[in-house]
């Protein structure tokens, strides 16, 4: 058997695993029970050790349940679980996250936000957020990019999607 150095000893992170087809779920499986899995086309055996995360927003114990996930993968896959809720739904941990991507991006383009009006705070806290995370990241860099004076504005949607 021969490993894989590109893979081997390292992440691999399967962003939508509930997505994931029924078929290749064996093949899935193998790799997290075994350690070892075929290249495409090929008959050698290559082993490896790696981290495996996945993410998914829906619910694989109930598709589990329904046999749309398989169980075994099921459980295999949660040794450790982590939920996030959704944004609207963060409760007293959103404004921190508001802060936080504001000072990341804030690094990122050497913009220094020193402050976030109570108002844009409001409509940050108030906004639905059906795109969740990846929509409040959006937002607060397109809003770090477009401040001036380190003020964060207010870019937040008011009554529609707000569109790129």
């Amino acid at each position: 058997m021969v490993a894989s150095n590109w893979l081997d000893k390292g992440t691999l992170f399967l962003d939508e695993i509930g997505d994931i087809p029924g078929a290749l779920q064996p093949k899935l499986l193998r790799v997290l029970q075994e350690q070892e899995f075929e290249r495409l086309g090929s008959t050698r055996t290559h082993q490896v050790n790696v981290r495996m995360v996945a993410a998914t927003n829906r619910n694989l114990l109930e598709m589990s349940n329904r046999g749309e996930f398989r169980n075994d993968l099921y459980y295999r896959l949660n040794v450790f679980r982590s939920c996030y809720h959704r944004c609207a739904n963060a409760g007293k941990t959103f404004r921190p996250w508001c802060r936080t991507l504001a000072e990341i991006y804030g690094r990122r383009m050497s913009r220094q936000i020193e402050h976030i009006p109570s108002a844009t705070m409001s409509a940050l806290t108030s906004y639905e957020w059906p795109g969740n995370i990846r929509e409040l990241q959006n937002l607060i860099e397109r809003a770090v990019i477009l401040s001036t004076d380190g003020v964060l504005p207010n870019l937040c949607p008011q009554d529609q999607p707000w569109v790129a």
